[in-house]
């Protein structure tokens, strides 16, 4: 019967039989290999957050005037037509609308083909979950260690990103 307590060792026997430590090499190894996986987990949390953003990916690629000049435009056009002095082939409110709108199968297409990649991408996540979860469940303290290590080290790599990339929208 396998025992439910933490273990100090340098032997465990991790996901598949072929994945048998018997050392301490073999044990460092393994730590860093799970930490990296642990890593590659954060890392990919943040990115599937980031795909998941469609203001940032679907969002039309049209121009329009800044407020600050679409303002101004459309006060002096008044101004001119009140006035009568300026011919009406100046700036007129056309230009205010977007100039070009991006076709809508285009748009239609994005959103599946982006689901599909995020539906690859959870399914890699939970895989990946799952295995470091059986990982930890080895009941080995330095197995622990490396998946905790790795979670916070991924944290810390992937959270700035994250922020800067949302802080964009």
């Amino acid at each position: 019967m396998m025992s439910m307590t933490f273990v100090v060792s340098s032997r465990v026997k991790l996901l598949f039989d072929f994945w048998d430590v018997q050392g301490p090499a073999g044990m460092v190894l393994s730590v860093l290999v799970v930490l990296l996986l642990t890593v590659l987990y954060e890392i990919l949390k943040v990115f599937r957050v980031w795909l998941g953003n469609p203001s940032q990916l679907l969002q039309p690629q049209s121009l329009y005037l800044p407020p600050t000049i679409s303002s101004s435009c459309s006060s002096s056009s008044e101004h001119r037509r009140s006035s009568n002095t300026v011919p009406d082939s100046s700036r007129s409110e056309s230009s205010l609308v977007p100039l070009e709108l991006p076709p809508k199968t285009n748009a239609i297409n994005n959103k599946w083909l982006l689901h599909g990649i995020q539906t690859v991408l959870h399914l890699i996540q939970v895989s990946l979950g799952y295995m470091l979860m059986l990982c930890v469940m080895s009941y080995n303290t330095w197995i622990f260690i490396g998946v905790i290590l790795g979670s916070v080290i991924g944290y810390y790599i992937a959270f700035p990103v994250l922020e800067g990339l949302l802080g964009r929208i």
